[in-house]
């Protein structure tokens, strides 16, 4: 088994137990919307991205992923998971963020904007993000669970979707889609 199948299964086992949910900050309403989120996209299924605007104030508009690989990444500044994978998005984007043939876009579920600004600049992290408005989950609702990385390919569709903490290895593969 790889050892993110079985984080996966471990924190499956954790938290859909008995075991005390320490620090859970999700409101009621964010809880139940978790409840209802629908699986994973699948591959090859066309996936539409609607208008946003970035935390920094530039607009995202979905022409500008026309023709390029687009990474998804669904985080939370109080997702221990995402504490983990986060440094490793960072990274590729660092990498090859310059290259202009794939795009990533963070999407932040914190409850304020100014939370996930605030864990952004805290960290260092430059990757271009968007706190995840009412409007936008309505036109792209968000997958069950966190983080959730999709890539989607030049051809409009899913190319990757992955649920959970993604290991360095992981996220370097990304980039054979680029």
């Amino acid at each position: 088994m790889r050892r993110r199948d079985w984080l996966t299964w471990l924190s499956g086992a954790v938290l859909g137990g008995t075991a005390p949910r320490v620090g859970w900050t999700q409101s009621a309403s964010s809880a139940e919307a978790e409840a209802k989120a629908g699986p994973l996209p699948v591959i090859g299924q066309p996936w539409s991205v609607p208008p946003m605007t970035r935390l920094e104030g530039v607009a995202f508009e979905p022409a500008q992923a026309d023709g390029r690989v687009l990474v998804l990444y669904w985080w939370a500044s109080t997702c221990p998971f995402c504490a983990v994978t986060t440094p490793h998005i960072e990274r590729l984007w660092r990498t090859h963020g310059a290259r202009g043939d794939w795009l990533l876009l963070g999407l932040s579920i914190d409850r304020t904007e100014e939370a996930a600004r605030r864990y952004l600049a805290q960290r260092g992290y430059t990757f271009p993000s968007a706190w995840v408005t009412p409007q936008v989950q309505r036109a792209m609702p968000k997958p069950k669970g966190l983080p959730i990385t999709l890539v989607r390919g030049r051809d409009g569709r899913i190319a990757m979707a992955e649920r959970g903490q993604l290991f360095p290895e992981d996220v370097e593969a990304i980039a054979r889609f680029f």
